[in-house]
This record gives C-alpha cells, sequence and structure tokens, in this order.
C-alpha cells in the first residue's frame, strides 16, 4: 500500500485515530507496529507522513501521529507515495472517462484501473448496446462497495487524484456534464478535448491531431461490449468528441478503456 485513505483530518494535536475495517486491514495485513511510518492522504487532499505512535488491542484503534521524518521505517514498499506525487506528470490534466456500462464484475475492473491511471471523473453511460440488466445493476446503487474500489485502488497506486463515480446517464446527458464542465472554463474548448474510442475507422483522427496542444481537460469515451451505436456516435462527435480508431484487433471494453487511457495520456503528457 503506498497511502493510506484517512476517513477523517487530524485533531489539533496532529494525531488520527484508525478503528473497524481499517484497524484490521493495517494490523492485521499490514501488519502495522509502533513506531512504523506510513503515508496518509487527508480528505483535503493533503498527503502526509505518519508514525504509529500507539496500537490498542484490547479498544483495536492505531493512533497515528503526523511527522516530518520520512528516511527510516515506512513499511510501504517500492515508489513512496510522495515521489509519485511529485513526478505525477498528468497530475494537472483533469481526466474523464464515459464508461458506456458493461456487466458489473467488467464495470468494477474498469473503475480500478480508471482510479489507478488517476481518471478525475467517471462517468457511467446507459448505451444503445447496453444490456438492460447491466444498466440496472449500475443504476441500484453499489455506492459502498464502488468508494471501497476506489479507496483500495488509490492507497495501491498512489494516486493523488480523488476520482469520483457519477450516477448512470443517457447519452445525451453525458455530452451535457462534458459541456458544462468546457463552458465553465474561462478558456473554454482551448483547454479541453474529448475522444470517443470507435471501432470503425471511417473520419477518424490521430490521438495527435486530438491533441496538438496542451489541455488541462481531456475526455475519453468508450462503448460496452457491443460499442457505440452509430446514433450514439453522431451524437458525440456533433458534441465535439472526435472518433479515434487503433489499427489491430477490436479490444473488449476493459481492455479498450485501460488501452485508450494509456494511449491518451502518453500523448498529453508530451507537453
Amino acid at each position: 500500500m503506498r497511502q493510506f485513505i484517512a476517513s477523517q483530518a487530524p485533531d489539533k494535536k496532529g494525531l488520527i485515530k484508525v478503528s473497524g475495517k481499517d484497524y484490521r486491514y493495517l494490523r492485521q495485513v499490514l501488519r502495522l507496529r509502533s513506531g512504523d511510518m506510513l503515508s496518509v492522504r487527508l480528505p483535503d487532499g493533503e498527503l502526509q507522513n505518519t508514525t504509529v505512535c500507539e496500537i490498542n488491542e484490547e479498544s483495536r484503534i492505531i493512533t497515528l501521529q503526523i511527522c516530518a521524518d520520512t528516511n527510516n521505517g515506512s513499511i510501504t514498499r517500492g515508489v513512496q507515495a510522495e515521489v509519485i506525487q511529485s513526478e505525477h506528470p498528468g497530475a494537472c490534466v483533469e481526466y474523464w472517462l464515459f464508461q458506456y456500462i458493461a456487466k458489473p464484475v467488467k464495470m468494477e475492473q474498469i473503475i480500478r484501473q480508471a482510479v489507478e491511471c488517476g481518471v478525475k471523473y467517471i462517468v457511467p453511460v446507459a448505451g444503445e448496446y447496453s444490456q438492460k440488466q447491466n444498466v440496472q445493476a449500475m443504476q441500484s446503487g453499489k455506492k459502498d462497495r464502488i468508494e471501497r474500489i476506489i479507496r483500495e485502488a488509490r492507497q495501491q497506486s498512489g494516486s493523488p487524484v480523488d476520482t469520483m463515480v457519477l450516477n448512470p446517464v443517457r447519452t445525451e446527458e453525458a455530452v451535457e456534464l462534458w459541456n458544462k464542465a468546457v463552458l465553465e472554463d474561462s478558456e473554454g474548448k482551448n483547454n479541453s478535448s474529448a475522444v470517443v474510442l470507435w471501432e470503425r475507422n471511417e473520419n477518424t483522427r490521430s490521438l495527435f491531431e486530438c491533441f496538438a496542444s496542451e489541455k488541462k481537460r481531456v475526455a475519453v469515451a468508450v462503448g460496452s461490449e457491443g460499442g457505440i451505436s452509430p446514433e450514439e456516435i453522431q451524437i458525440l462527435m456533433n458534441s465535439g468528441f472526435a472518433p479515434v480508431h487503433f489499427a489491430g484487433n477490436i479490444l473488449r471494453c476493459e481492455t479498450a478503456a485501460i488501452y485508450g487511457l494509456a494511449a491518451v495520456q502518453c500523448v498529453v503528457n508530451k507537453f
């Protein structure tokens, strides 16, 4: 775990008390001991280094103390969360993923991977080719499970981005959300760019054309198992989404999402 997502801010003494499921995870999975250090992401997004100053086995509470020393005793293996944050090339870019609703297990995988990629907003879209039962499953609410997936993915990846999964919408509502975000930006369309991954190659553009200049807000739309209908593609194109086709094999939706995000980020981060 590269960072621990705290559900509460430290008190005036700089102490954070951890209990419940988080206590069990830190104590039984990570096997925290007094004196160990842990990177903690606070509710306001700030990253702090803490020391385990007390473990109360009876009340099952771990007390973390905000500190400045990061040289010794860290239990995080590999690259530290603060290093990830300082070297995060896309931290200043706000990524949106418009994901047409797929099977629940695939949606969970897509959400997990998008969080690890630093996507800010994930918008489930109920498309023409989305199965009715899959849309109903997404609309029925598994809010707690989705929040847990996001939290675990951020803790493992060290992502500084507070990812949000919005309520499911139709295609028309999805483009309204995007256009509203673009219009609220003082630089408007010059600061934003959107693409839709399409399995066909008619009238498509390359990513280098779509992101020929620096952008601060980027959207990627990805289809469900059946793709995106021609009518929906047209709606997206009319709202400024440029169709992009990757030469090669037709990818599964869960593969297309992570593949597309990675390709877009490689191009966007060249600036």
